[in-house]
């Protein structure tokens, strides 16, 4: 679900209405696409992606209050669905929270300097460092904090092959 496009509105609950219709087609899961807010510095286009996030434990303002999505969640759940999250575990915005006050989390060439995915042309992120077990810690903090303040039900993993294997099992265990 690209609550941005699904409807008119691009909101939570203006999505929330179209549940009933999706139960009847046979849907069990949904998943939506990043549900935090997109990064301003070196945002790509007016609208950003969603893959360039600023905060792991905020909603994107444009889709409503972390209670709507809340909302979505329950009447999700009271339908008997199940709700995923697609979650961005190797990159950042350039002005994530984490940049400021943690960027011992970021990779950085020999200057010093954080740097963008290797191999890519995503300008808009910084690359995370999971050679630092703090980093790990707070990913799987950010990642069980939507799972008990929320009850979402799972995880999309974004590129996760280029995330370490072993902290996806560490994840795993711990969430």
């Amino acid at each position: 679900v690209n609550i941005r496009q699904y409807t008119p509105e691009g909101t939570f609950k203006a999505f929330q209405k179209s549940l009933p219709r999706l139960k009847e087609m046979g849907v069990e899961i949904l998943w939506l696409m990043p549900i935090n807010p997109i990064g301003e510095k070196n945002r790509k286009g007016t609208l950003g992606s969603y893959y360039s996030i600023s905060n792991y434990k905020a909603i994107n303002p444009e889709f409503g209050t972390e209670e709507d999505f809340k909302n979505l969640v329950n009447e999700i759940h009271k339908l008997g669905m199940h709700v995923i999250i697609d979650w961005v575990a190797n990159h950042t915005s350039w002005d994530n929270v984490w940049i400021k006050e943690h960027p011992d989390y970021y990779t950085k060439d020999s200057l010093g300097n954080i740097i963008v995915p290797k191999g890519t042309d995503w300008d808009d992120t910084a690359d995370l460092n999971y050679d630092n077990p703090e980093l790990r810690k707070a990913m799987i903090d950010a990642m069980s904090y939507w799972v008990t303040t929320a009850d979402i039900d799972g995880f999309r993993c974004d590129v996760a092959g280029m995330v370490p294997f072993t902290f996806w099992l560490h994840a795993r265990k711990a969430i």
